[in-house]
């Protein structure tokens, strides 16, 4: 098994690149989708979580009310921390369990947005950041996420900075581009991940 840690800022291309990995026949271990699904109703992390923020984090179906929790973990990183330390243990948790049903002769890769923030470039065989200049991100956050350039512009203050993420990087994957070029590059990549194997 090859155990891949996929990342790249908010605007990079990131989802697109694991996608065509998919396609190649890469086991993807999406972490945002596993944050969403450890804290689902009637599991245990959402009751958890309930429990450390109150009812008011809960929308009237039951389900986490994601709006009404971020505006407490994100005003105070004290409170981020304790949810944190609710949902990443369990977020751990699945990706093992996903990881672990995969074949043995697998390319698994761990899509984490905050690889490079969290130090976690260690836990992988080789890490793959998906790299975009500043400038091609910001244009792509406001005209397919609808956000504001002072907008698109703190959150990708918020995170690693590109230097840091390739820092740790054992392969970078150029999504400066169009999309066109995007699958060529996705393809090169794979194959020097399968060579030999």
């Amino acid at each position: 098994m090859l155990k891949i840690g996929l990342t790249g800022g908010i605007g990079a291309g990131k989802s697109e690149v694991s996608r065509l990995l998919a396609a190649h026949g890469a086991v993807i271990v999406d972490s945002d989708v596993i944050a969403r699904e450890v804290v689902a109703p009637g599991t245990a992390g959402l009751e958890a979580v309930a429990a450390e923020f109150g009812e008011g984090v809960l929308a009237a179906d039951g389900s986490l009310d994601r709006p009404a929790l971020g505006a407490i973990v994100f005003a105070d990183p004290e409170r981020l921390r304790a949810l944190n330390a609710i949902v990443h243990p369990l977020v751990r948790a699945r990706s093992a369990e996903l990881e672990a049903a995969a074949a043995p002769d697998a390319v698994v890769v761990h899509d984490v947005p905050l690889l490079a923030e969290n130090g976690l470039g260690p836990l992988y065989d080789r890490v793959i950041v998906v790299d975009a200049a500043d400038e091609v991100r910001v244009e792509r956050l406001v005209r397919l996420r609808g956000m504001t350039e002072q907008e698109a512009r703190a959150r990708m203050a918020a995170q690693a900075s590109r230097a840091d993420r390739l820092a740790i990087a054992d392969l970078v994957i150029d999504n400066s581009g169009p999309l066109e070029e995007l699958a060529p590059r996705v393809a090169e990549v794979w194959e020097r991940l399968t060579a030999g194997r």
